[in-house]
């Protein structure tokens, strides 16, 4: 094999002297720059292959082949390692020089003097056991930050990108069916909560003109509702009634309306009343006042032991009303109260008064308070101080609460109606066109409300 040298001023020049005396196809065996130019060992292509032939094994040889020179083995290793193919002379920038040179330096080394590998000695196992063991938790709990950052971002960007979809979906909506899009409007306008305003702005039927719509959701609206058929379910079939609520609802003067109405019907011997309101200055008085111009006598009880033995004495009347302490619904009393209820023995039936005046959250927490030993219906109160009911009805059918009752004023006992599904729904809405301007969402304020609708505001069951 014929290694030629070729020194030019640059990489250029030497390139093109090789591939003029060796041909396109000469293997470059190194590429360097030394002192006033450029150096470049190679050979031509036939002699590689001549020399890979000759150390090549024959098969029919059975005995291994004598071993080749180090050196000579070394070579051809390192020519098939750096074997490059001149196709176009290209000029090679510092960092390939570099490379190039390092490398030469390399197979110089291994061609003239084989190295020895020196042995390894072998580390200890355990340097420091304490040293690794606390990195290794500071590793750990810098990823687990890090995980909780990253998770916390993919929440959020879930969040972005869903509240971008609903937005969207809307605003075809509005442009694509703008039926749907006004019955939601007008939900969200009455005090409906977005989450069932929405559910129910789906399923409004296609092809209907605005005015047909309308009636189908007072219609939805009305049926899911529960009312009581007639006044013979509470007055007329007779029981123990209590009625329970937070402070302000109106709780005595709506058992003061339901006595007198009873007493107009049935007369005052069959009636009897009683009151757990010992807290309030002069709360159980407004009751006796009331109880002495119906001509019913009024029992104080304090505990869970008077009211059973009240209960006990008035056992012959045919409806006795109980009118409950009022407290706020996170007070731990509600339990005390709901648990004296329960605990004497006797089907009492327990009815929330419910303030027409409060928001859905507040009123939802109420519920959530009372429910826990079940409640048996619900009395509407103060439907007159109320701007709009939509938020009470919301409620109501997300809980399907049956409703008794509807009060609206002072008066004893002309102010108190029985509840009626049609009337609710249609004064829900009624009341939402008296709005002033300024509380009324506008076309293109919906589809960044719906938006900012949480994923899991749903209701508690299918509409009827």
């Amino acid at each position: 094999m014929n290694i030629k040298r070729y020194f030019g001023k640059n990489s250029r020049e030497a390139l093109n002297m090789v591939k003029q005396e060796l041909g396109a196809d000469a293997v470059i065996l190194s590429n360097r720059a030394v002192e006033g130019g450029n150096e470049i060992l190679a050979f031509r292509e036939e002699d590689m292959a001549n020399l890979v032939a000759r150390n090549k094994p024959k098969p029919a040889i059975v005995q291994p082949a004598p071993a080749a020179p180090a050196a000579e083995e070394t070579l051809v290793s390192m020519l098939s390692r750096n074997q490059r193919i001149l196709k176009t002379a290209q000029p090679l920038n510092h960092q390939e020089l570099q490379q190039q040179r390092s490398q030469a330096t390399r197979q110089k080394t291994v061609l003239t003097a084989p190295q020895v590998a020196k042995p390894q000695v072998a580390k200890p196992l355990v340097q420091n056991a304490a040293k690794p063991v606390h990195e290794q938790v500071k590793q750990t709990n810098h990823t687990q930050r890090e995980m909780a950052h990253m998770m916390q971002e993919l929440r959020s960007m879930r969040g972005a990108i869903e509240s971008q979809l609903t937005e969207m979906t809307w605003t075809n909506i509005q442009q694509r069916d703008p039926v749907k899009s006004s019955m939601l409007c007008k939900m969200i306008a009455a005090g409906f909560s977005a989450g069932l305003a929405r559910q129910i702005a789906e399923k409004v039927p296609a092809d209907r003109t605005e005015a047909e719509a309308m009636k189908w959701l007072h219609s939805v609206i009305g049926n899911n509702i529960h009312t009581i058929s007639d006044e013979q379910q509470m007055l007329d079939q007779g029981g123990i009634y209590a009625l329970i609520g937070p402070t302000g609802v109106g709780k005595t003067t709506t058992t003061a309306k339901l006595a007198a109405r009873f007493v107009m019907k049935h007369g005052a011997g069959k009636l009897a009343l009683i009151t757990t309101d010992s807290y309030r200055i002069g709360g159980h008085e407004q009751l006796r006042i009331y109880g002495k111009i119906l001509g019913v006598m009024v029992h104080a009880v304090k505990d869970e032991a008077d009211l059973r033995i009240a209960l006990n004495e008035l056992k012959g009347k045919h409806t006795i009303l109980i009118d409950t302490v009022g407290v706020s619904q996170r007070d731990r009393m509600v339990t005390e109260q709901i648990a004296m209820l329960s605990n004497t023995g006797l089907p009492i039936k327990k009815i929330l008064c419910m303030n027409a005046t409060s928001s859905g959250e507040t009123l939802a927490d109420v519920i959530d308070a009372y429910k826990r030993r079940g409640l048996d219906g619900c009395i509407i109160t103060k439907l007159d101080e109320a701007a709009s009911i939509g938020s009470t009805l919301d409620v109501i059918i997300r809980e399907r609460l049956k409703v008794y009752y509807v009060a609206n004023g002072q008066r004893v006992p002309e102010d108190i109606h029985l509840a009626n599904n049609t009337f609710l729904a249609h004064h829900a809405f009624k009341m939402a066109r008296k709005k002033s301007e300024q509380f009324q969402f506008r076309d293109a304020e919906m589809p960044f409300l719906m938006a900012n609708i949480a994923s899991n505001n749903k209701m508690s069951g299918d509409l009827a």
